[in-house]
């Protein structure tokens, strides 16, 4: 047998301490408080008819139900389908008919929203998802409350290669998939998170992932090595300084854009934020620049890591960890392998020719987290789970001179122009050290002449202006075109830049190249 949520009753045993703090409620639960609550939930789950096997859709927004809603789950043998609450009604309708889900965990406001969708699944002929035979649970604050000292429930006999999650992938390229996770996956990515973050019952780890991404992954470990777990219900700078300074944070999650933000804040930052002894950087490359910056200003090791819904971020993957720091002065690795994982560059087009050390190719992993594939979805399963259990991730890059790896970008986002490959995050790398660029996103949009063209999005710099003047905008973008020409190939350099206020991002952080092309597609 092998329960993932087992890791709750060890440390209900152990551990008399809080382990889990939501600030925005004040409310902050033991080891033992959190086990029962997840048997209170477990036991509504089963009292509807929930089994094990049934899949179960959360959709809620960060808040304590969601994690003990994850937990109570698993513990039950069912298998979760997080989600994420800015998705449309067509997304959330998709999930639910291809998951098949028979359980909803929402709030009343979501409730309202799955009712609206139930009718238009009945009455409106483009809203075609069967969604009718659904229950919902709606655990509320009081009630969670109430269950602090409920008896604990016994966990599911499961084993390894059993469900417990289908996680949905961003739908950064078209339709989202759910990646097949099990309770033998998620073990694998525990030990190895906590393994690379040296997590003690000791640590304060403030976790500003959203719960329906696997970026939750980080905050359970940390709970599984009893140390205290702060969640954020939703990221700001000032409230996320005030956290760190006022918990005395050690771990800290972070981002690309987190990183950058903090990298430009005022000085007098070093000092709120002087407990943190690392902070983690996933989701999109973390720009040379920007690493740098922040690493000579703070002097905090970035946990780089690279991983995917489908291997639960570094379950199988890599990562950069403190002790790499004397060797990765070139700030732009993502590390080597974490524990039991494999990683190799293959050809784009025939994946059974692996390249060598300092050419771009298809990133392949392989390790104890990579998913059993695709649900519902067989064939797009065989063409990227092998048979050997590589996991080809659709993203480029390369294995520099020390075999660490090197992202360079997603293989969908590579732009070919005139036979000319393009990698959009190379070509941001530079551009981000133009002293006029803030933020900028390179992509490709078609081209009649030459298939496709390089072209940028840029939020400028300040200038001491509220909002910046034509004349400025045409000042800027002279400059960064002077400055591509001199640090890029001719073709490499965008040959149109857009001035935007923010760039399109997943839930803030995630840059949708996707939303660009579209956006622009027909203004070349």
């Amino acid at each position: 047998m092998l329960n993932i949520t087992t890791f709750l009753d060890a440390n209900a045993c152990r551990l008399s301490k809080e382990v889990f703090h939501c600030p925005e409620r004040n409310s902050s639960y033991t080891s033992k408080e959190i086990l029962s609550i997840v048997s209170g939930i477990g036991e509504k789950l089963i009292q509807i008819g929930v089994q094990k096997g049934d899949r179960v859709l959360i959709y809620l927004n960060n808040s304590p139900e969601y994690l003990f809603s994850y937990l109570a789950g698993w513990r039950i043998g069912a298998v979760v389908v997080p989600t994420n609450r800015v998705y449309t009604k067509f997304e959330i309708g998709y999930m639910i008919e291809n998951s098949g889900a028979k359980v909803v965990i929402t709030d009343s406001d979501g409730a309202v929203f799955l009712e609206e969708m139930v009718r238009e699944s009945e009455s409106d002929p483009d809203f075609k998802f069967k969604i009718q035979n659904l229950s919902a649970y709606i655990p509320t604050e009081n009630e969670i409350e109430k269950m602090r000292n409920h008896p604990v429930i016994p966990p599911t006999c499961v084993t390894c290669e059993d469900l417990c999650q289908i996680q949905y992938t961003s739908g950064t390229t078209g339709k989202q998939k759910g990646a097949m996770l099990t309770h033998g996956n998620w073990l694998a990515a525990i030990s190895n998170e906590c393994d690379v973050m040296t997590f003690t019952d000791a640590d304060v780890y403030l976790g500003i992932y959203p719960m329906g991404h696997v970026g939750v992954s980080w905050g359970i470990s940390a709970l599984r090595a009893g140390a205290l777990y702060i969640m954020m219900e939703r990221y700001e700078l000032e409230k996320y300084l005030n956290l760190i300074e006022k918990h005395k944070v050690t771990a800290l999650s972070g981002m690309p854009p987190v990183i950058h933000s903090l990298a430009g804040c005022p000085p007098g930052t070093e000092d709120r934020i002087k407990t943190v002894r690392e902070i983690i950087s996933g989701g999109g490359p973390l720009h040379h620049e920007i690493w740098k910056k922040f690493h000579h200003r703070y002097g905090i090791p970035v946990v780089n890591a690279y991983g995917l819904s489908e291997t639960i971020v570094i379950g199988t993957g890599t990562t950069i960890r403190p002790p790499d720091y004397a060797f990765a002065d070139r700030f732009q690795s993502v590390g080597h392998p974490v524990c039991f994982s494999e990683v190799k560059i293959v050809d784009e087009t025939d994946s059974s020719k692996t390249l060598p050390p300092g050419e771009n190719g298809e990133i392949a992993l392989r390790g104890p987290a990579v998913a059993k594939g695709y649900f519902g979805y067989p064939e797009e399963t065989k063409r990227v789970f092998l048979p050997d259990g590589w996991f080809l991730t659709g993203d480029i890059g390369y294995l520099d001179q020390d075999f660490r790896l090197c992202l360079t970008d997603r293989k969908k986002d590579m732009i070919v122009m005139s036979g000319w490959k393009i990698y959009p995050t190379e070509v941001e790398e530079t551009l981000y050290r133009c002293p006029v660029v803030k933020e900028i996103a390179v992509f490709g949009v078609v081209d009649p002449h030459r298939g496709e063209v390089p072209v940028a999005a840029v939020v400028w710099a300040s200038v001491g202006k509220e909002r910046m003047d034509e004349c400025q905008t045409q000042k800027n973008t002279a400059e960064l075109l002077t400055f591509a020409k001199e640090h890029l190939a001719g073709y490499k350099i965008p040959r149109k830049i857009m001035t935007v206020d923010n760039l399109p991002r997943v839930n803030g952080w995630k840059l949708l190249r996707r939303e660009l092309r579209e956006r622009y597609s027909g203004k070349m």
